[in-house]
């Protein structure tokens, strides 16, 4: 029997991990400059976590969990996104607490599951980057938290992207428009699909949000939110264009963008790629505020603002983009043993050079000469050493720099006292060879 990974699910193999470690590490720096600390979650929650913060009608809670009783009759579920859980530890954690920053500010990294179809850009498997800020009611934070996902693209080399703003307002706002909606879409409701014809009534917004054909043409000609704004929404959201233009942070604003969970108010966003390979998964970052959500979970008045980003999707973007990400794996040294005898001393030898903090590499696998040698200049080894048994019975070393191709020979007691400044002098070597020149 050969076996296969579950369906909608990768493995992400050396080659391709850097590629992750990457993004990932551009991330960690980009939002510490902007005060973001990290936070690691469980990877399964209860159920009644996610159905509460997400909402019960939504297609993440109503078809896509990966939920199930374990062995206690607990009803579980794995993740299927970050805010809910981080919303619930910040209100375990009594993170609102007198002695913590407001806003308290914190990025994830990690995998979440949600069982559809998978596509391109799209597994039951997927791993995003996110962020969240609790406690800042400010406009500002709104811009401040767009502006940091618009810079991490920019560190990324992406350049091809298109900011799109709209609000949801507050209670007020939702609940004069739920009801022009509803007057809307009612005419047209026997044309409209199943699921659609269910989310008229439980929560017309989602219509929307419906990529089925058939709803989509009335969702066009549908009245905008924006129309319907209070007067503390309209004012909000004033000022967060205000604050944008102040920043010539260019953008869009569409109304009928409503985005797939139930706790978001105010300001939303999603920043697409602009790629032409994109195609339809465009979407790479998305996100908004979310003033209710904390005290869903049983925690005091709380605003908050995030979003997350599929790693996944990003990573498609940058090939679209053809963004070049650096080598990570550099590799020091390289020790090419000859004959059975250099085995130990081989391994000593790789092991100093690692204790003096340098990425050195070997031979293995008893191969000769000349293979040893391509292995050291297919992974890109600065310097090579050479042991033969010549040189184990006089007790040197051979060393050559690759980008000079001068070769020196050193005694072995040198190398293991002070290899860094060997690996200086025959690093340099081609920087004298230059001036001289």
């Amino acid at each position: 029997m050969s076996y296969q990974r579950p369906k909608g699910t990768n493995d992400i193999l050396p080659g391709e991990s850097e590629k992750w470690q990457f993004v990932e590490e551009t991330a960690r720096l980009v939002f510490r400059d902007y005060q973001y600390n990290e936070i690691r979650t469980p990877i399964f929650e209860h159920f009644e976590v996610i159905a509460r913060s997400v909402g019960d009608t939504t297609d993440i809670v109503s078809k896509e969990m990966y939920d199930f009783y374990d062995k206690g009759e607990r009803h579980v579920t794995l993740r299927p996104e970050g805010t809910a859980p981080i919303a619930r530890s910040y209100v375990e954690n009594k993170l609102f607490g007198p002695e913590y920053n407001k806003p308290y500010k914190v990025f994830y990294v990690g995998p979440m599951f949600r069982y559809e179809r998978p596509q391109k850009g799209r597994l039951r498997q997927f791993h995003q980057i996110g962020v969240e800020a609790f406690g800042s009611a400010n406009p500002a934070t709104d811009v401040e938290t767009m502006a940091m996902a618009m810079d991490f693209f920019k560190q990324l080399g992406l350049s091809q992207l298109r900011l799109v703003i709209n609000s949801l307002g507050d209670k007020e706002t939702r609940k004069n428009y739920r009801q022009a909606l509803i007057d809307y879409l009612s005419p047209h409701e026997a044309e409209l699909s199943d699921d659609s014809k269910r989310r008229l009534h439980e929560n017309p917004l989602r219509v929307l949000d419906s990529k089925d054909k058939r709803d989509q043409q009335f969702v066009a000609d549908a009245p905008s939110i924006l129309d319907y704004l209070s007067p503390e929404a309209k004012a909000h959201f004033e000022t967060v264009i205000t604050m944008l233009d102040a920043l010539d942070i260019p953008y869009e604003i569409d109304s009928n963008m409503v985005r797939g969970l139930d706790y978001y108010t105010h300001t939303i966003f999603e920043i697409m790629s602009e790629a032409p390979k994109m195609g339809a998964q465009a979407t790479i970052c998305a996100g908004g505020r979310y003033d209710h959500l904390v005290e869903e979970l049983g925690g005091p008045q709380t605003p908050g603002f995030g979003f997350a980003m599929g790693l996944e999707r990003l990573l498609i973007t940058m090939e679209a983009e053809e963004v070049v990400i650096p080598a990570l794996n550099e590799l020091d040294a390289y020790v090419v043993g000859l004959g059975e005898a250099t085995n130990l001393e081989a391994l000593k030898v790789v092991q100093a050079i690692r204790n003096f903090g340098f990425s050195a590499d070997r031979d293995f696998m008893n191969r000769k000469a000349k293979a040893q040698f391509k292995s050291a200049d297919k992974q890109g080894a600065r310097l090579v050493l050479t042991l033969g048994e010549n040189e184990l019975a006089e007790q040197v070393i051979n060393i050559k720099s690759m980008a000079s191709r001068i070769e020196k020979q050193f005694k072995l007691a040198d190398l293991y006292d002070h290899f860094d400044e060997i690996y200086d002098e025959m690093t340099t070597i081609l920087i004298k060879q230059g001036e001289e020149e």
